[in-house]
């Protein structure tokens, strides 16, 4: 059975809902993806068309097939210390800060950090692994990882902790062997997140286009990787300046490789390449040097 047709006025419907609702921008040549990724739920539910499948999605009180549509329509790409540069800023520059201020008496040894479109979970399970080697139990640290993202299906998946063991290979053999957890029997071929991990790790759906629903900060540590490039420019602009407003003077927002914070109105600036710190607005009276 072929795909179904998609006119241009149907695609035009889906491009509005989809930015209106989650900041998305689908452009022109996003048709075949729609078509692709939306097809088999039109035929399933025994609609004849796109177009009855959009008046079926905005029907009041149907929000669930809305979820839905949006969960076939994310993208879940993603593994274990993606982007290994901003791993290795952690070791060599934020953590030594951290435990320097701690000392000091200028920062309270607690951190919360939030993964903002974490995906399959390989993102947040990364930091948690980096954050308990350098500050495990016992040490006095608490540690917060909280883990959101768009999609329930990824969500899920992220909750389970569960991965093929091909998946080990981007994960240092120190952090694999101290906190993921080698399947057998039924299990074997697959690794779990221990359960030292899973007790700083919590979950939880988050809309990155509606603020109204973000988890409360501040967090030391906001990443935000290769999910706004995604949003149409206003969406953009309005989710990097609430994301700022997430961190203290002292915090680090991580975005994408292909990401920057150009359209952002927040002040903010870069420390190293796709990290950048909120910038404390001027005084009154005074002009930048």
């Amino acid at each position: 059975m072929g795909p179904l047709p998609l006119t241009e006025r149907e695609f035009a419907l889906f491009q509005t809902l989809v930015e209106r609702e989650v900041g998305i921008h689908l452009g022109p040549t996003k048709q075949a993806l729609l078509v692709g990724r939306l097809s088999r739920r039109v035929r399933a539910l025994g609609l004849p068309s796109f177009g009855a499948y959009y008046r079926f999605v905005i029907t009041r009180g149907n929000e669930a097939e809305r979820v839905r549509m949006l969960d076939c329509l994310c993208t879940n790409e993603t593994h274990f210390f993606r982007e290994p540069e901003h791993f290795e800023f952690l070791r060599q520059r934020v953590f030594p800060e951290w435990t320097r201020r701690a000392a000091q008496g200028l920062m309270a040894r607690r951190v919360r950090v939030w993964s903002a479109a974490c995906s399959t979970g390989e993102e947040p399970y990364s930091l948690a692994m980096e954050l308990l080697a350098h500050f495990p139990p016992g040490s006095g640290w608490e540690v917060e990882v909280l883990a959101t993202d768009l999609s329930t299906w990824a969500l899920e998946r992220a909750r389970q902790g569960l991965w093929p063991v091909e998946r080990a290979a981007s994960i240092p053999g120190p952090l694999l062997r101290t906190f993921m957890q080698r399947g057998v029997r039924s299990q074997e071929g697959w690794m779990q997140a221990g359960p030292e991990l899973r007790s700083v790790l919590r979950f939880a759906r988050v809309n990155l286009n509606d603020e109204r629903g973000w988890p409360a900060g501040p967090f030391e540590l906001v990443f935000c990787r290769n999910v706004l490039i995604y949003f149409g420019a206003q969406a953009r602009a309005q989710a990097l300046g609430a994301l700022l407003r997430r961190l203290p003077p002292t915090g680090y927002l991580f975005l994408g490789h292909a990401e920057s914070l150009t359209g952002g109105t927040e002040p903010a600036r870069c420390v190293a390449p796709n990290i950048y710190c909120a910038k404390p607005p001027l005084p009154t009276g005074t002009s930048p040097t």
